[in-house]
């Protein structure tokens, strides 16, 4: 572990993909999605503390999570949470935190992760973070993890990259042709159909001088309602942050810099990555029965049920009968019943339940 590596966990967002298990009162980072016993965030940052000094791992979040961050990671200092007084993307998410590292260590070296994500490959995707945090410690570089794409998926990054190396050192290094956010399907396709696209992770490493560069290049209306020489780390940091949040663009990250940056990298493997945005990916990745399907709950009966994805209160009783490919959840005083293939309109049925019934329920 060195002193000059940190580790920024975004764990700001609601996850409405997840509802009605993810609600805004507790998201899904902060929900044991996968039955280990452990949260999203947990596994995140026990994760990362395996390369990372604790001291040294940062916590972006909304103001309203801060107590529940220091309540599962009793590891951290309160000053390690970074409060958000509003959401708007990642870019100001990483602006902030860039700040605050400046303050403790301008020579830093920084992986900057979201706190959701699974990673089934522990080893091979540490090994992966050391050999990004080496180059970009020792070139003006924007790097990120990329994954090869299995399915035309339009909830992710995607990444174009030269076809040759960096170096024969590494044959998974590559220089970025183009970046792309979250193409339509048609788009999609054309870019599994070429071969020569992978999936963003989100999860990036960079010197902060390099991020600190590209934020002034690029988003330097951003960069520079974060500029202060006497906020932070004083008390009077919260009022400076919720006047900056009030007059910053909502954009993110990719859209900001990584799409528009020259210099950008991506080293791509297989370490089992997910980033868990949608109850399919959890079907995905999670252990199921002799007929297919994945079961949350201590009481669930089935009969003629396949393929589908069950999730339930342990202390409900629940009799299902006649199912195939189907979502069924239920949460508190919510209960989802929704085909897998039709998961993409669960965003719509938060939006409508909270025009109807008010935010309550979602």
């Amino acid at each position: 572990m060195k002193k000059d590596h940190y580790c920024i966990i975004m764990a700001g967002g609601i996850g409405s993909r997840f509802w009605p298990l993810s609600k805004t009162e507790k998201p899904k980072q902060f929900l044991d999605i996968l039955g280990t016993g452990r949260t999203l965030l947990q596994l995140t940052f026990d994760r990362f503390a395996n390369l990372f000094l604790k001291e040294n791992i940062l916590v972006v979040t909304n103001a309203d999570y801060k107590g529940i961050v220091l309540e599962q990671l009793p590891e951290i200092q309160e000053d390690q949470v970074l409060s958000e007084p509003m959401r708007k993307n990642t870019a100001p998410c990483i602006a902030y935190a860039n700040q605050r590292i400046l303050r403790s260590n301008p020579d830093a070296v920084i992986v900057t992760s979201p706190a959701d994500h699974l990673i089934l490959k522990q080893e091979l995707f540490l090994e992966e973070i050391g050999k990004a945090l080496e180059f970009a410690s020792r070139k003006d570089a924007l790097l990120t993890l990329g994954i090869k794409p299995n399915r035309p998926e339009t909830g992710y990054g995607y990444i174009q990259a030269e076809t040759k190396p960096v170096s024969k050192k590494d044959e998974n290094l590559r220089k970025v042709k183009t970046f792309t956010e979250k193409p339509d399907y048609d788009l999609a396709c054309v870019f599994i159909e070429s071969g020569e696209f992978f999936w963003n992770s989100g999860i990036f490493i960079w010197s902060l001088g390099s991020i600190m560069k590209a934020f002034e290049k690029y988003l330097p209306e951003v960069n520079s309602l974060f500029v202060s020489e006497d906020s932070y780390g004083t008390p009077g940091e919260t009022a400076f942050i919720n006047d900056v949040y009030a007059t910053c663009p909502n954009i993110s990250i990719d859209y900001g810099i990584m799409e528009k940056a020259d210099n950008v990298y991506v080293l791509f493997s297989d370490f089992g990555w997910s980033d868990l945005g949608t109850w399919g990916s959890l079907y995905e990745h999670s252990e199921k029965d002799k007929c297919g399907n994945v079961l949350r709950g201590s009481d669930v009966y089935t009969y003629d049920v396949n393929n589908s994805i069950i999730n339930f209160p342990d202390d409900k009783l629940v009799v299902l009968q006649g199912l195939k490919d189907f979502i069924v959840v239920e949460s508190g005083n919510i209960l989802l019943v929704c085909k897998k293939d039709q998961e993409q309109h669960i965003k719509q049925f938060v939006h409508d339940v909270k025009i109807r019934k008010g935010s309550e329920y979602v």
